[in-house]
């Protein structure tokens, strides 16, 4: 029986240096949304991911256990894996041990470098593409990830990249999954997994609102700054 699951594969929580949330917020916030599923994917930090992965059958859902690791040529979302795979490595690299690890590799925001977006020019294999990013505002970039996408035979993936708790599910993949599962969190992470590398997948969503990716972008530079300055020794004091 082929089963339609909401899921959102690219979450952060607290375990993130930019996100807010706890676990249980944002499976609270998931459940709020209509999602079937999620990946917590922190950034080279997987410990909130796996919480997650024990706590989603409370809430009726089913959790991925992930990872967005910062590799030496952008960011990729491990998926389906339980240890993080070593930051600074190539991303053809990054791929291989995700694929060992028995977890599929998914490119997110591609082309977008101020995020750490990977170029085409590194992206030789994966098993899928974020065509739709909730966070990305530049719909030229989503237009050449899906020509990418399609070019290459990589699946179609959406997801939220969530900071808080209130934009998970903003956007989210249709994965069409084989399974005879009454309720999405008796469906198992392989299937889940499989149909992605299948390419069984639509893009669902719609884009964050413009002040809050500015607010996010404005945390992100104040955090970046005060660590230039911790690096150099110098302490910053509010007035």
């Amino acid at each position: 029986m082929t089963r339609r699951l909401a899921v959102d594969p690219h979450v952060h929580s607290a375990g993130s240096y930019d996100a807010t949330g706890t676990v249980e917020e944002i499976l609270t916030g998931a459940s709020a949304a209509g999602l079937d599923a999620l990946a917590v994917t922190d950034h080279d930090a997987i410990e909130r991911s796996l919480r997650a992965v024990e706590l989603a059958p409370s809430y009726g859902l089913l959790a991925l256990p992930g990872v967005e690791v910062s590799t030496a040529d952008g960011h990729l979302l491990a998926l389906g894996v339980d240890r993080r795979p070593p930051a600074g490595e190539p991303l053809a690299r990054t791929v291989e041990r995700v694929r060992e690890r028995g977890g599929v590799a998914v490119v997110p925001h591609p082309f977008e470098r101020l995020r750490h977006g990977a170029p085409a020019a590194a992206i030789d294999d994966c098993d899928g593409v974020e065509t739709y990013n909730a966070c990305s505002l530049l719909s030229v970039r989503r237009r050449a990830a899906r020509r990418f996408a399609a070019e290459r035979g990589h699946a179609r993936i959406g997801g939220s990249d969530a900071h808080t708790p209130a934009m998970v599910g903003r956007a989210y993949t249709e994965v069409l999954v084989e399974t005879a599962a009454a309720t999405p969190d008796e469906v198992s992470a392989d299937a889940v997994l499989d149909a992605i590398r299948r390419g069984a997948t639509r893009v669902r969503g719609r884009r964050t609102p413009v002040r809050r990716f500015v607010r996010k972008y404005a945390t992100n530079a104040r955090l970046k700054t005060g660590a230039l300055f911790a690096r150099r020794g110098v302490t910053l004091t509010r007035r």
